[in-house]
């Protein structure tokens, strides 16, 4: 990893920090302030939301303006939205404070993977910056939860006091200006050039590509399976009496799989097939998912927790790379928002097909079913080959 990607991926750590450490704290505030569940979820749901709809307005942006200006604008659109968290700590503001750092953190994620995936000069240095890459939000995952956690506790005259959550707050508002400190001497690459009279580009062009069409329902069924196992294992634990401890340490299994893998995917990178790795972690996942609901402790549903976490881990990054090498240069940032705003819509809806299906066949069903549409797109997944291994930018 080179000093320049060291300051991307720290930038990175932070701004997506601030908005995690706001997605744990804004709905603890609401529950202590009385609202009920269903407010929660709907303050949960509005960190995603705006990048559903922020996504392809912002990968056209970073197209045409680079990495720093997109930066800067996610960094002011951060602060602002925990600032006003600090100084109106009410239900309302809460949810605006969701849109904007939600929006924010998206913004500039689409900004960042452009960059550096253009900065790559062959296939194998694309899927080395992207493992790297990767890790950033594994990083801020914990980083920001657990320092707006301590302060929640510690920062006020009591546990759980307002000024505790305003300091909370502060903090996230500070890490999100930490992220211009990291990214703002980075070097813009080089504009590209368009065609004189080139016909407008359209989402539908990306679509009408088989290839970008199959790395989209790809895409999107592996980041449903992260959303079956975040939504599906909690319950699947009370049904069997376990303690919020032990369903907290299956979940937490799994991100710390996700994360140690994507450590040594750089230093293997250069053995490593794109279609390869995604159509067997598509295999795998379909084989964990049929076994999972049948493990009879909770140290075999870990177990299964490790193993998922290892395979779905090492699949962004060669998701990555299979974009950047099917995509032209001038319309990476539309691809990279295109690709976000499926799977920010896919975790908006998706827990509440879950919920309905769950009803109907149990939660055990629920990963039976989704397991079977994995293991059905093995074959898509096998079929993303780029027909030719060109540079990035």
């Amino acid at each position: 990893m080179n000093a320049p990607l060291a300051r991307l991926i720290a930038g990175q750590i932070c701004l997506h920090a601030c908005m995690a450490g706001m997605r744990m704290a804004a709905p603890l505030l609401a529950l202590q302030q009385g609202y009920s569940a269903a407010a929660v979820g709907v303050l949960l749901a509005l960190f995603a939301l705006t990048q559903v709809f922020l996504a392809l307005p912002a990968g056209r942006f970073a197209d045409r303006h680079g990495l720093r200006r997109p930066v800067r604008w996610s960094v002011g659109m951060a602060f602002s939205g925990a600032a006003l968290a600090v100084a109106f700590p009410v239900y309302p503001v809460l949810c605006l404070s969701a849109l904007m750092t939600g929006g924010a953190a998206g913004v500039a994620v689409i900004a960042l993977q452009r960059h550096v995936g253009r900065a790559a000069d062959n296939p194998t240095q694309l899927k080395q910056v992207f493992g790297w890459l990767s890790i950033g939000p594994a990083v801020s995952n914990f980083i920001g939860p657990f320092a707006a956690g301590l302060l929640i506790d510690h920062a006020g005259p009591s546990a759980g006091s307002l000024p505790g959550y305003r300091t909370a707050f502060a903090l996230m508002a500070v890490l999100s200006l930490a992220t211009w400190f990291w990214v703002r001497h980075t070097r813009e690459l080089p504009a590209v050039a368009l065609k004189t009279g080139a016909a407008r580009p359209r989402v539908r062009d990306f679509l009408r590509e088989p290839m970008m069409g199959r790395l989209l329902v790809v895409n999107w069924l592996l980041a449903s399976c992260w959303d079956v196992h975040t939504f599906v294992v909690p319950i699947l634990g009370h049904e069997r009496g376990y303690s919020a401890s032990v369903i907290g340490t299956i979940l937490g299994a799994f991100a710390i799989a996700a994360a140690v893998i994507r450590l040594f995917l750089p230093m293997l990178a250069a053995h490593l097939k794109e279609w390869v790795v995604v159509s067997m972690a598509m295999g795998i996942t379909a084989l964990i998912f049929a076994v999972y609901p049948l493990m009879p402790s909770a140290l075999t549903m870990g177990l299964c927790s490790v193993l998922l976490g290892l395979t779905l881990g090492s699949v962004q990054p060669m998701i990555m790379s299979t974009l950047h090498q099917i995509t032209p240069p001038h319309r990476q940032g539309e691809a990279l928002g295109l690709r976000l705003m499926t799977i920010n819509a896919s975790s908006v809806m998706m827990p509440l097909l879950f919920g309905a299906a769950g009803a109907l066949i149990g939660v055990s069903g629920v990963f039976w079913v989704v397991g079977a549409a994995v293991g059905a797109g093995t074959r898509p997944a096998w079929r993303l080959r780029p027909k030719t291994a060109r540079p990035a930018g």
